[in-house]
């Protein structure tokens, strides 16, 4: 049985200008977000800088009772959540500038001691993170970003050409723009599982356009055999073609996995499993619209040379 047509001719390449401009004016919602004058990321207390005291609770408690246990005491906007077992609770905090850190967990336990008993709370844990360490996991999320990008660069290139490489990084760069963007937008929490989540979008994004690229290489192999070649566009447009069905597929049965995660994974990796979420489907749109189109736009910039060609459709 199969969901989508093999012989499918849908003209995906004939709508790339159309493609080009949607995914600019999302990019450039997705840049003026970003400015932490206007929106800004949410960073966590990963980058931040602040306080993490796990407890357990005799009975489990909700998640509503501890955050009003700890109102006030001034610690509203904590983030609480199950860890383990609904008895252990993990509340992060954010260091105010004139409180020190070493009185937090005190005042935190104080506070549930007084709601809940003393008798029904045992401090389990405590860690600080200071600002300094969040600089440089920042820093450290932005070099494994364009470390990776590098290497994409070097080995799409050693593997099509050049011009193929900057279609699959001007793809990766939609992607991970667009994922920021929506998490700045959103005010969803940046964390370190976050930046995890967009490694693993880039090794997702890369892996479908190289799929495409590989057939779109084939194609333009044999059409240049040909006695009348076809134009380029068409042949890149047959090959997204061929390969729809996989990539519509890849994606959809990721997405399930995704989802699952996103509703039934808990907190504690929501932040992660919501950037996979944005990742696949922008990842899906750009191995289609961004990468290929890019990469088309280069030609007669990085290209074969007719020497080359003709080099080559003499080999045996």
């Amino acid at each position: 049985m199969q969901l989508i047509n093999p012989n499918s001719n849908f003209d995906f390449l004939g709508k790339r200008k159309i493609a080009l401009i949607i995914s600019a004016v999302l990019i450039t919602i997705s840049l003026l977000a970003l400015i932490p004058s206007i929106r800004g990321l949410n960073f966590g207390i990963d980058f931040t800088g602040g306080t993490l005291v796990e407890v357990q609770f005799k009975q489990a408690p909700s998640i509503s009772d501890v955050r009003a246990a700890i109102k006030p005491a001034g610690y509203e906007q904590a983030i609480i959540q199950e860890f383990g077992s609904p008895e252990e609770i993990l509340i992060r905090v954010q260091n105010k500038e004139v409180e020190d850190s070493s009185k937090i967990s005190n005042t935190i336990l104080d506070s549930l001691k007084s709601h809940f008993g003393a008798e029904n709370i045992d401090m389990r844990r405590v860690e600080f993170v200071g600002p300094q360490v969040g600089e440089e996991l920042t820093q450290a999320g932005i070099s494994a970003v364009l470390i990776a990008m590098l290497a994409i660069l070097i080995y799409v290139t050693l593997r099509f050409e050049f011009r193929f490489a900057i279609g699959a990084d001007a793809a990766l760069l939609h992607d991970i723009t667009l994922v920021l963007g929506v998490f700045a937008i959103t005010g969803s929490e940046f964390s370190l599982p976050v930046v995890a989540a967009i490694l693993a979008v880039i090794g997702y994004s890369l892996n479908d356009s190289i799929v495409v690229f590989d057939r779109i290489r084939e194609n333009l192999e044999e059409n240049r055999k040909r006695k009348h070649p076809e134009d380029e566009i068409k042949v890149c447009n047959d090959s997204i073609n061929q390969t729809l069905a996989r990539t519509l597929m890849t994606s959809f049965t990721t997405l399930l996995v995704v989802l699952a995660l996103f509703f039934l994974g808990g907190e504690v990796i929501h932040g992660f499993a919501f950037a996979l979420l944005v990742g696949i489907l922008v990842g899906t749109y750009s191995s289609i619209y961004i990468a290929s189109p890019v990469m088309l736009q280069l030609k007669g910039v990085w290209q074969t040379s007719e020497e080359d060609l003709k080099e080559e459709e003499a080999r045996p």
